[in-house]
């Protein structure tokens, strides 16, 4: 059975009888019927009845039921009502626009608007590269996606996927300023996507390209980075690269071997997949196989994907062609951005000494972490609930920062690199163990040093268009006026 999560946590208003031992009789229930307790409020007291409102976090929608059950049992007990805390958050959508400028009186209205902003259109219309910094453009990025590869949801299509688009644009402004927006697409076709964003570009400065299912989102990503002039992001393969080079980085670290000699497999080889094993690759790696359902690939396979065909010629070198639990026998290091539970106790006991495994599907990995840990020095998930989260807000929050920052015009491979080591540096000696191998997603530290290392990497790669984020807004205006 499945922890109970935050995820699913309610409100339960209850009805007891009044008498010193109500709330603990109900928090007693609550635990029995197997629900984390995380609140208890008495809202109303009356002579013979109190008012309690019970919070705890529960597994599922059954779960929460049967909690419901355990409570009504109770002798004189009755739930008046059951909130669900995840649905009140995004009650109405979690993200409004705000007005960064007063509009307090007629003066302030010319400025902002008529007459005044005709002047500025023109300013724009003389010289377009001033709209990046008179306009929304220096600091907005679009959140796009067709709802194609929704993490652990699937194909749920554009509407359905708006709730995850609007969590990622909250979390962009939480940790680092960056005003992003859903863009929910209802097609699924690769041209339309490419020539959609295109047209929607010149307000933004930057595209991330969110759940969007391979191998299409390789050429959707290829071409917009070839055919636009602002730098476009694919998370799902370079924010989970960044954040998984970050914590082999340092897993490395804890058990004294180098990149270089390690043997690593990765099982899956779609979007993420790929994108790690060619950062993996940029940062010394040698020694890599890839898996994917069919077992390993290899340069005697000939595959219709392009992707899978690059993976051959540059990974494998021995040629392997086994399954993913032959690979494992030895291997220094799983990477797995796949299924769930596809790996059982003997096959992480079969790694060689010292093994870290990085189980990431989501939301169940690929191996138990408990069972993991038996016998590897370090393991890592995707979840909040063990040590060691890959989350990949570690990664894209200070990435556009650094990239809007300077005026970016494209990412570079030593910009994800320089983007990974920035993450892995905020651990230090002193902190890092088995258990602490990548910073708190809540480091107030993280998305700076990620965007100051992006934004120097940008200038080295000869991609930035501006010294950073001093460069005064008025400045383009005042030139050409």
């Amino acid at each position: 059975m499945a922890n109970p999560s935050p995820g699913n946590s309610i409100t339960l208003r209850v009805e007891a009888p009044s008498s010193f031992s109500a709330t603990s009789e109900l928090a007693a229930a609550v635990g029995a019927a197997g629900a984390a307790i995380t609140a208890l409020d008495v809202t109303e007291s009356h002579h013979e009845t109190l008012v309690v409102d019970v919070t705890c976090n529960t597994t599922d929608d059954a779960h929460a039921a049967r909690v419901k059950d355990a409570l009504n049992a109770l002798d004189g007990v009755t739930v008046q009502h059951v909130s669900d805390r995840t649905f009140l958050m995004h009650l109405g959508g979690k993200l409004e626009v705000v007005p960064k400028v007063p509009l307090r009186n007629r003066d302030d209205l010319s400025r902002a608007y008529t007459p005044g902003v005709a002047r500025v259109c023109l300013a724009i219309a003389e010289d377009p590269a001033a709209a990046r910094n008179l306009t929304v453009k220096r600091n907005t990025v679009a959140v796009v996606t067709d709802g194609s590869a929704v993490l652990g949801l699937g194909n749920i299509g554009p509407a359905a996927a708006l709730p995850v688009m609007e969590g990622k644009a909250a979390l962009f402004k939480q940790f680092a300023n960056v005003d992003a927006w859903p863009v929910c697409l209802d097609t699924q076709d690769t041209e339309e996507i490419i020539r959609t964003v295109k047209l929607l570009a010149p307000v933004f400065g930057g595209v991330n390209l969110e759940d969007i299912a391979a191998p299409r989102c390789f050429e959707i990503e290829a071409r917009l980075r070839e055919e636009l002039d602002i730098p476009v992001f694919h998370d799902d393969q370079h924010g989970t690269a960044i954040v998984t080079l970050a914590a082999l980085v340092n897993a490395l670290r804890v058990v004294d071997k180098k990149i270089a000699d390690v043997r690593i497999v990765v099982s899956g080889v779609g979007a993420a997949g790929s994108a790690i094993i060619q950062l993996l690759k940029a940062q010394g790696a040698r020694h890599i196989v890839a898996a994917g359902r069919s077992g390993a690939i290899h340069k005697g396979e000939a595959y219709n994907d392009p992707h899978r065909t690059w993976i051959a010629e540059n990974t494998n070198q021995e040629g392997f062609a086994g399954t993913l639990h032959q690979a494992l026998v030895g291997a220094d290091v799983f990477i797995g951005v796949s299924a769930p539970n596809i790996l059982e106790e003997e096959h992480i006991a079969s790694m060689a000494k010292d093994a870290i495994v990085f189980a990431m599907a989501n939301p169940t990995p690929e191996v138990d972490p408990a069972v993991a840990s038996r016998h590897a020095a370090v393991v890592a998930t995707g979840r909040s609930d063990f040590p060691n989260q890959i989350n990949n807000v570690l990664a894209f929050p200070g990435l556009f920062r650094g990239l809007l920052d300077v005026g970016a015009s494209d990412i570079t491979p030593e910009m994800l690199v320089a983007a990974a080591e920035a993450i892995a540096n905020r651990v230090n000696d002193n902190e890092l163990n088995a258990s602490y191998i990548i910073p708190s997603i809540f480091d107030p530290h993280v998305t700076a040093n990620v965007a100051a290392a992006v934004a120097a990497a940008a200038h080295a790669s000869n991609v930035a268009t501006a010294a950073g984020p001093a460069d005064s807004a008025a400045e383009p205006a005042l030139a050409s006026a």
